[in-house]
């Protein structure tokens, strides 16, 4: 599994993220540049250059047409995937640092920062594509978090809930009309939640945190299903399909990495097994802590980002598709 190396940013990866077809991956980064690049062969289709500080989340439609982002100079872009344009400017008082589409491709939404006497906010935008500039300026919903801010959040399937991780390391639900929180668990996390991604069947979601687990949680109940435990803190967490494999990504943060060795650090991808909860194998190569991970959406690939500024893109060897770690326990592989 030799890994394709992107090399694009001069900064640490914020966020990575794959295309609906799997033939484009997206990858913001602290350094003001989102790339798009072929995953194919690594080369960088282009960039969308904009953003006047760290961009801290970025987002595709299930049609490649539009991409958004959100930013550290307080404001949430929507672009044109095929020519880089600039298409929209949402702007707020603080700085986005997380957004989303919905699965209807209809609506986006954001986190915005909790300072400077801001709460943190999650909003929702109508996006007009047919005309995507004359989107409107005013959000649909706005959600006003009394407690413990938001970090990550993303809409449950059929974009009737809007599934939200927080620094306390608190899930919760929320309405996705109303705004009303529906749902919420406090007993998981311990400490803030770093990733949240969907299954591919949208039935249960992962969430990795700084509390060096990673928990598999039921959308419609916030039921915790799955724990991993490691040895370092964890900054992202993702669902394989096809395989019953989760993978995890992390490493001791930045400022401490010298004082230790690269293994020490922690700086592989860990793959564990979804069910049995056991780590069944680890891919080294990055320098610093990995920062973000995602999956092909076939499960044929994965990529991480890591603070040191490198994309790996690992396209899975057959041996992947066919490895049966707990043997007769697990069913035969149809590739």
């Amino acid at each position: 599994m030799k890994p394709i190396i992107l090399q694009g940013h001069e900064r640490s990866l914020t966020q990575i993220v794959f295309n609906a077809e799997g033939d484009l991956l997206f990858t913001a980064s602290k350094d003001k540049v989102v790339n798009a690049w072929y995953t194919s062969n690594g080369e960088r289709l282009g960039t969308y250059n904009g953003h006047n500080g760290s961009v801290w989340s970025v987002g595709c439609d299930s049609q490649t047409r539009y991409l958004v982002t959100g930013a550290a100079d307080n404001t949430m872009k929507l672009w044109e995937v095929s020519t880089g344009r600039c298409l929209k400017t949402w702007e707020f008082l603080t700085a986005v640092t997380r957004v989303a589409w919905s699965e209807d491709d209809e609506s986006v939404l954001c986190i915005t920062e909790q300072r400077q006497g801001q709460p943190s906010v999650i909003r929702t935008f109508s996006v007009t594509r047919a005309d995507p500039p004359a989107s409107p300026n005013e959000p649909s919903l706005e959600i006003r978090l009394s407690g413990s801010k938001a970090t990550v959040a993303l809409f449950a399937p059929l974009s009737d809930f809007i599934l939200t991780g927080h620094e306390s390391g608190k899930v919760a639900k929320f309405d996705a009309k109303s705004g009303a929180e529906v749902g919420s668990n406090e007993d998981s996390h311990k400490a803030v939640v770093t990733d949240m991604q969907l299954s591919p069947d949208g039935t249960y979601f992962i969430t990795s945190s700084k509390d060096k687990t990673a928990r598999l949680f039921d959308v419609e109940t916030l039921d915790e299903m799955k724990v991993y435990t490691t040895e370092t803190p964890l900054n992202s967490a993702c669902i394989a399909p096809l395989r019953p494999y989760v993978i995890l990504g992390g490493g001791q943060d930045a400022m401490n990495v010298t004082t230790t060795s690269s293994r020490a650090g922690k700086f592989e991808s860990r793959f564990w097994h979804k069910l049995f909860e056991e780590e069944v194998g680890r891919v080294k190569g990055h320098f610093g802590p990995i920062n973000t991970l995602a999956v092909h959406p076939q499960g044929k690939a994965y990529a991480s980002g890591a603070e040191d500024g490198f994309v790996r893109v690992h396209w899975f060897d057959d041996s992947y598709f066919r490895s049966r770690p707990f043997g007769d326990l697990e069913p035969e592989v149809e590739v």
